[in-house]
């Protein structure tokens, strides 16, 4: 199973497009866990998932976050805007996906 992990300031915008990816990994018959959180709880949480995609609120603290991430070889992306202001949860599934090594 797949474990996908969003961050945005407080978690909340996000919990909407996790409905949206769940939704496309389930027409897809992907098994994926999705969790959107708060960025503050990136540093606790990244080590148990696959990757971490950021809402472009927070976008501005990628390289930041992807030095943690690097501990545990896990990629951290930002969402283009176009996806997550779209509520695109297909094209950001696809995103995380083909993050996360085979």
């Amino acid at each position: 199973m797949k474990k996908i992990l969003l961050c945005c300031s407080a978690g909340m915008s996000t919990s909407m497009l996790v409905k949206k990816m769940q939704e496309a990994a389930a027409s897809r018959n992907v098994e994926c866990h999705i969790e959107a959180v708060s960025v503050s709880a990136f540093n606790d949480l990244i080590q148990e998932y696959d990757v971490c995609l950021l809402g472009p609120q927070v976008r501005f603290q990628k390289d930041e976050l992807q030095k943690v991430a690097d501990r545990y070889n896990k990629k951290v992306e930002a969402i283009p805007a176009m996806t997550y202001g779209m509520m695109k949860g297909d094209e950001a599934l696809t995103q995380a996906l083909d993050l996360i090594p085979s």
